[in-house]
């Protein structure tokens, strides 16, 4: 039976050097983004879980990496997120889940499902404060014309 490959996306913690990069690629074939801050790996293991701990314990040593997720969501459209925890820190998320009777695991996917929420709360508020405002010189028809339009023309600069 052929091992399933998965697509990994390693977020550093600074810019890599070229001489760091290329140490490293030895080690695991690596692409990185034109700033290096960010790489792409592609490893083979029975799950994503898997594969994502064999790269860590690989390159932890070769590279300041940060964080560490699948590049594709799964079947229910999540991503796996690995973080190292500096050991102070693992022991205040362990005593934090301890309280509420949850693994740290857990604890921190409900804490982070709990905050994109609010964010997703939030960006819905801001966002409708300003329809408010828009409508407030405008129709419906208008605004919405103009959103279609602005929705089916390429973005010329950066989004703000």
């Amino acid at each position: 039976m052929t091992m399933p490959h998965h697509a990994l996306e390693i977020m550093l913690t600074r810019p890599l050097t070229s001489a760091e990069l290329r140490r490293a690629e030895p080690v695991w074939p690596l692409a990185a983004n034109h700033d290096a801050t960010r790489l792409m790996a592609l490893a083979s293991a029975k799950t994503p879980d898997r594969a994502i701990h064999r790269l860590r314990r690989r390159l932890t040593s070769q590279l300041p990496i940060d964080v560490i997720t699948t590049h594709y969501p799964d079947a229910y459209g999540h991503v796996l997120l690995n973080v190292a925890l500096s050991p102070d820190t693992h022991t205040i998320l362990e005593r934090a889940a301890r309280r509420t009777g949850l693994t740290p695991e857990r604890f921190v996917r409900e804490a982070l499902h709990r905050d994109l929420a609010e964010h997703a709360d939030r960006e819905a508020d801001r966002l409708g404060q300003i329809v408010r405002h828009l409508l407030a010189g405008t129709t419906p028809a208008h605004l919405l014309s103009a959103v279609g339009h602005a929705l089916t023309r390429p973005l010329e600069g950066p989004a703000l």
